[in-house]
């Protein structure tokens, strides 16, 4: 209300001025044309002027879009065709977020051509026939996907690399992968999938050479890096330990561990394996010695004591542990071994019976019973012999076996 007021003072007071400009400054109008002539004042002409101006600005809009009907109809129904493509758009990723994949195919499908986001489209459309199993048609619309926006190689890609790693074609997404992995080293998604391919075909070296890049982004918790870190070094030891030709490998991979797995007891378990199998047992003798001051475990002293390296220098070691752990089983069996194979057939027997003294042991009693039958001493070496085989029943699992009255 107060606008049209004011709409109609400011009206009024142009009125005002505008006439007393008509009183004040008279003038008029003369358009002669041949001998005929049109005299007019000058304020009233100017209206006429001023009204054929509008009446002819308006008459070029309407014949201007008159003789455009075709592209006008075009543009309006573009708009209507994006309207309605994109309702159906709406309802395709709906039905796929409910898990009726026929629905949102045949939906997001329909509606791709007209959509402003035809990308968009044919991927929902994609995983909606991957989840049928319909696989083919899946890759079908990837490639339209591909081949309706520009640029779009990177999402189709990883959206088939996953696609793929759904279906267990764990070769063909590590490919693919590998290829975007080229053009987008530091792409959070492409490093998670390659995670997930490399463990998939047991590629434990590229899994190993990708852990790092995986934590530098942040993209695995550290719990599971050490978890793989692990898996992958212990397989890959273990592959070297098989195919011992090239031990120079499984050394630069020892040397390329990170610190807290070199600490590892049964890596450095598997590690010593693998240096023995490749002829390097002083190595091997040294990385077992060197551990076990900081690292004292039962399956590298007992490793140490079957080394083919100076048993002399072995014992000597050995007795030294001793000092620190008299009363050790293991040891003590480790120290009978080494003194054996330094011909103090004495000293081992000390040793193997202070070890079953400790800890009643059949492996113990074993060679215990070898040495004696060795030295001539055939009842000895029968008693260890018949406590070897107890010692070895207890450990059996309880079976059923035949009774003398079913043998008789």
């Amino acid at each position: 209300m107060r606008k049209l007021i004011l709409l109609i003072v400011l009206g009024l007071a142009l009125g005002a001025v505008l006439g007393q400009l008509m009183e004040s400054a008279p003038g008029y109008w003369l358009v002669r044309v041949g001998d005929t002539s049109l005299q007019t004042n000058f304020w009233f002409g100017l209206i006429i002027l001023l009204a054929i101006f509008i009446v002819l600005h308006f008459a070029l809009r309407v014949l201007m879009r008159m003789s455009r009907p075709v592209s006008r109809y075009k543009v309006w129904n573009s708009r209507a065709r994006n309207r309605t493509a994109m309702k159906r758009t709406v309802r395709g990723l709906v039905a796929l977020a409910e898990g009726r994949w026929k629905r949102a195919e045949k939906a997001l499908v329909k509606a791709a051509d007209d959509s402003s986001t035809p990308l968009v489209n044919y991927m929902s459309a994609a995983l909606a026939a991957h989840y049928q199993g319909r696989y083919e048609q899946a890759d079908t619309l990837l490639k339209r996907a591909h081949l309706s926006t520009d640029g779009a190689d990177p999402a189709v890609g990883m959206m088939q690399a996953q696609l793929m790693l759904d279906r267990q074609q764990y070769e063909e997404a590590l490919a693919i992968l590998t290829r975007l992995d080229r053009h987008l080293p530091r792409h959070p998604q492409v490093l998670k999938q390659l995670k997930q391919a490399y463990i998939s075909v047991s590629d434990w070296d590229g899994l190993r050479r990708l852990l790092p890049r995986l934590a530098d982004q942040q993209l695995i918790a550290r719990e599971e890096r050490e978890v793989l870190e692990f898996q992958a070094y212990r397989e890959l030891i273990l592959k070297e330990t098989r195919n011992p030709e090239d031990i120079e490998r499984v050394r630069n991979l020892w040397a390329d561990m990170p610190e807290h797995l070199r600490a590892n007891i049964e890596l450095i378990a598997l590690y010593t394996e693998a240096l023995v199998q490749g002829g390097q047992q002083v190595i091997a003798e040294r990385l077992l010695r060197h551990s076990l001051k900081d690292h004292w475990d039962s399956r590298l002293v007992l490793r140490y004591g079957l080394l083919g390296v100076d048993a002399s220098r072995q014992l000597v070691t050995a007795e030294k542990w001793l000092q620190e752990r008299p009363n050790d089983p293991d040891l003590l069996l480790t120290l009978g071994r080494l003194a054996l194979r330094n011909a103090y057939w004495d000293k081992a027997k000390e040793y193997f019976e202070a070890s079953q003294r400790q800890r009643p042991s059949g492996e113990v009693c074993a060679e215990l019973a070898r040495l004696y039958a060795n030295l001539g001493e055939h009842n000895k070496s029968q008693l260890y012999y018949r406590q070897s085989v107890e010692l070895l029943d207890k450990s059996l699992p309880s079976l059923p076996q035949p009774s003398d009255a079913e043998q008789s």
